[in-house]
């Protein structure tokens, strides 16, 4: 089956002018984070097995991608499989390292041509040798884009990356290698999958639900957050532009107080 082309929404003229407004109205997010949510629901109401909206959030993939390119976002976060969604029925598992692959197999080489650098990010211990090996291709391939940072978590879990950091963090002192009165928010942010990168700016969900699912819970603390209606798979680049718009127009003070 055939990857759907790019999500139905505002026409291509309609992008146009929603980037314009976006390059016009001042700095774009260098980070946006996505919690990419509501395949199974678009599937659903199409009477379609979810397997069918997973496949049709990879056209949603891609046109944000190249959204991210034209309107200068710097580093893009996709929440493509958490730890918890190894609880899932195995067939439908099964079908999302499948399209792991399938995505891989399509993109790698446009994505290394529009010098996008992939990182893949998670518990990768856990895929298996064909999606593993994928993974390595791509991480390979994309290695010298310098255009935007393409960061995929995959079983990933926010609170077990923060055990993971306690537990680096607790073996060096125990080794005498770090004094607990040593220890910093930058300690903890260096020992994250994220050390290379800066926390997102602006964090979208998709689908209309308003958690975070258990998504980089200590990168998002002054992230900016935009609750999008739309299911993933309708979610393409004026969808995005909109959500930079809307972020463009916040006062982001971190806590203090405005002149």
């Amino acid at each position: 089956m055939a990857i759907p082309s790019a999500p139905p929404g505002p026409s291509s003229t309609d992008a146009a002018d929603l980037l314009a407004r976006v390059q016009a109205h001042g700095a774009v997010p260098r980070h946006v984070a996505i919690i990419m949510d509501g395949n199974g629901r678009w599937a659903r109401e199409r009477h379609m097995p979810r397997p069918f909206g997973h496949r049709a959030g990879m056209a949603a993939v891609r046109d944000v991608v190249e959204g991210c390119l034209d309107s200068g976002v710097q580093w893009l976060s996709l929440f493509a499989f958490s730890q918890e969604n190894w609880q899932r029925p195995v067939s439908e598992v099964s079908a999302l390292m499948g399209l792991l692959e399938e995505y891989i197999q399509r993109e790698a080489d446009a994505l290394e041509r529009q010098g996008v650098r992939v990182r893949v990010l998670g518990d990768l211990s856990r895929l298996n040798a064909r999606a593993a090996a994928a993974v390595d291709r791509v991480v390979q391939q994309t290695s010298n884009g310098t255009r935007l940072g393409l960061n995929l978590f995959i079983s990933y879990g926010g609170r077990a990356e923060l055990v993971r950091a306690a537990r680096e963090i607790a073996a060096d002192v125990q080794a005498g290698r770090l004094a607990p009165e040593a220890v910093s928010e930058d300690t903890i942010r260096d020992r994250l999958f994220t050390a290379f990168c800066p926390d997102p700016d602006l964090l979208i969900r998709t689908s209309g639900e308003q958690r975070l699912s258990n998504f980089l819970l200590w990168q998002v603390a002054y992230a900016e957050l935009y609750i999008a209606s739309v299911l993933w798979p309708d979610f393409g680049r004026a969808a995005l532009y909109e959500a930079i718009l809307d972020f463009q127009r916040r006062d982001r003070r971190f806590g203090r107080v405005a002149p």
